[in-house]
């Protein structure tokens, strides 16, 4: 069941792009309660997946095309770990899944992988730690629905792998599509400007009713305060004759690269500066570039182009850049089945780091983008002070807790693209839709543990490369 794609009421001032006139005819919250009537909440249900889904070996070897050959055993080897893996690599598997179920044609920016693992701390420009969604290698402007659903199934197979019980795997996701719908509700009521700013990180625990995670994610500050570029330089760089540093070989994940090749890094890094704000320029200015390696990144990821940048100060105090490659949004092959337009083709890179700024309420100051041997390539800061929680590791008690700032936190950044009265309308005040996702979460965890069975039988029957523990 696809939608057409839906922004709400609004008379838009000739001459005057993007400024509403008021008073205008209509109420998005209005519009957004009637589409109930094409797609009743409880439809959300549906797993879908439909004809023609692909088997999960098929499904991986299909995502491995255009990666470095040599890479996707650890590719799949880190896919075969544990189903949350294997969820976390599988982001197209999961979009040719949500194609065949319901959908409102409210568009949003959306994370398009927002499983429970991606979400986390990071470093704002002021040293303070910021706590949001921070992967959007797979961002699009699409349909809100996949990225509650992801978000959901992956609280329920995580939950599982921590050992809790069936029911309180069902709840987190039933919670987390609550608070998703309860805050958009509270940012609906607000005033744009302030909805805009609402649900700051110091209110983030009380707002989701989270307090028993209050405890974790303490931990996982104190562990980010530390994961800094410094600390990074000083494991992974040796000093050079000159009073320079330069990155230390530690395959398979870290290896520095051919004089050439770096060269190539370097010089593409022109090309990002011009997409940076003009203020940043002096800032960068200030450093030299020492250095360039070639470093293995993610689950997902894995199999693509990555590198790390080392830069040094006046003092020797390093900055590194990860410069990474930017491939299509796997989402894209599945817009249009579910009546959503397909974007224009265009830079890879500009697309993650727009789609970044869209939906996270503070983004790496140093964000931009570039191209490498033809190749589109995103630009940040790494180890930003970049913490997360492993959902997996969490205590049974504690992963409705997840469930709930996760859905919060989502509710959020999908209010910057989609009018928060449109999505609060259509969700409503019952938990009719949080009964509906989790019905959808058990389902699709069940599939989940299936596909990573099937890719398992297939590392063991050897029909796949894998290699473990990468």
């Amino acid at each position: 069941m696809s939608g057409t794609e839906t922004g709400g009421a609004g008379v838009r001032v000739p001459g005057v792009p993007g400024f509403a006139r008021w008073p205008v005819a209509g109420s998005a919250k209005a519009e957004g309660k009637a589409l109930r009537g094409r797609v009743p909440r409880s439809a959300h249900a549906e797993p879908g997946g439909g004809t023609g889904r692909p088997g999960a070996l098929a499904a991986v070897e299909e995502s491995n095309r255009g990666r470095i050959p040599e890479l996707t055993p650890i590719r799949v080897g880190r896919m075969a770990a544990t189903p949350l893996a294997f969820l976390r690599g599988a982001a197209g598997l999961m979009a040719h899944d949500l194609a065949a179920t319901p959908v409102t044609g409210i568009r949003a920016q959306i994370c398009g992988d927002a499983h429970a693992a991606n979400f986390g701390l990071y470093g704002d420009a002021r040293g303070g730690l910021v706590i949001d969604l921070n992967d959007f290698d797979e961002t699009v402007p699409g349909p809100w629905e996949w990225d509650l659903k992801r978000l959901a199934a992956s609280l329920v197979v995580a939950g599982r792998e921590a050992g809790a019980d069936e029911d309180t795997c069902r709840r987190a996701a039933y919670d987390a599509a609550g608070s998703y719908r309860r805050t958009m509700r509270l940012l609906a009521r607000m005033p744009v400007l302030e909805a805009w700013h609402a649900i700051t990180d110091e209110e983030l625990v009380s707002h989701a009713d989270a307090r028993d995670l209050a405890g974790t994610l303490e931990r996982v500050a104190e562990k980010a305060r530390a994961n800094t570029s410094g600390r990074f330089a000083a494991r992974s760089t040796e000093p050079t004759g000159d009073g320079g540093r330069r990155f230390v070989d530690a395959p398979p994940v870290l290896r520095r690269v051919a004089d050439a090749e770096a060269a190539r890094v370097v010089s593409s890094l022109e090309g990002y500066l011009a997409t940076l704000p003009e203020d940043r320029l002096p800032l960068l200015a200030r450093y030299a570039v020492q250095d360039v390696a070639f470093r293995i990144v993610g689950t997902g990821s894995v199999g693509t182009r990555s590198y790390v940048v080392l830069l040094l100060d006046h003092r020797g105090e390093p900055l590194v850049l990860q410069v990474k490659e930017a491939r299509a949004s796997a989402l894209v092959p599945h817009l249009a089945g579910a009546g959503f337009r397909v974007p224009a083709a265009g830079h890879e890179g500009r697309r993650v780091v727009r789609g970044q700024q869209r939906m996270q309420v503070v983004s790496d100051t140093l964000l931009g983008w570039t191209t490498v041997d033809g190749r589109p390539f995103q630009v940040r800061q790494f180890r930003n002070r970049k913490g997360s929680v492993d959902p997996a590791a969490l205590a049974a008690d504690r992963i409705d807790d997840y469930g709930r700032m996760t859905g919060a936190l989502l509710a959020r950044a999908h209010s910057h693209t989609a009018d928060p009265r449109l999505i609060a309308g259509y969700c409503g005040k019952s938990g009719e839709l949080d009964e509906a996702v989790a019905a959808f979460a058990v389902a699709y965890a069940d599939r989940t543990e299936a596909d990573h069975a099937e890719l398992v039988a297939a590392v063991r029957a050897g029909r796949i490369a894998a290699e473990l523990g990468v």
